[in-house]
């Protein structure tokens, strides 16, 4: 089972979502915002992937964070700012059981689904 995990109305999730419809594979979408965000979940991404390839440095998010935010980061440290902020995760999250992506990459997608 494929877990696209995001926002919704973000761009890249909209085209990894519309790939996965156009190339018949099923997958579950959780919303951060209607469907929840939990440390254990965090957790569980940060176990499979680079807790600093999914921090969103572009994003608007971070940069309205106070410069104090952004200093000395930890996973813990990063783990509370997602909590609170949760578009501060890159997006989509694609979770199979044995594929983990951060991001939307065609490439990757073709490739590996």
């Amino acid at each position: 089972m494929i877990t696209v995990y995001g926002i919704k109305n973000c761009d890249s999730v909209k085209k990894a979502r519309k790939w996965l419809t156009e190339n018949h594979l099923e997958y579950q979408f959780h919303d951060f915002r209607s469907d929840g965000l939990s440390a254990e979940l965090i957790q569980g991404f940060m176990a499979r992937g680079d807790w600093e390839k999914l921090l969103n440095k572009r994003s608007t998010s971070w940069k309205q964070l106070e410069a104090a935010q952004k200093e000395n980061l930890t996973e813990a440290s990063v783990m509370a700012l997602m909590l609170e902020t949760p578009t501060l995760i890159k997006r989509p999250v694609l979770v199979t059981e044995s594929h983990f992506f951060i991001g939307f990459n065609l490439e990757h997608y073709q490739k590996l689904l």
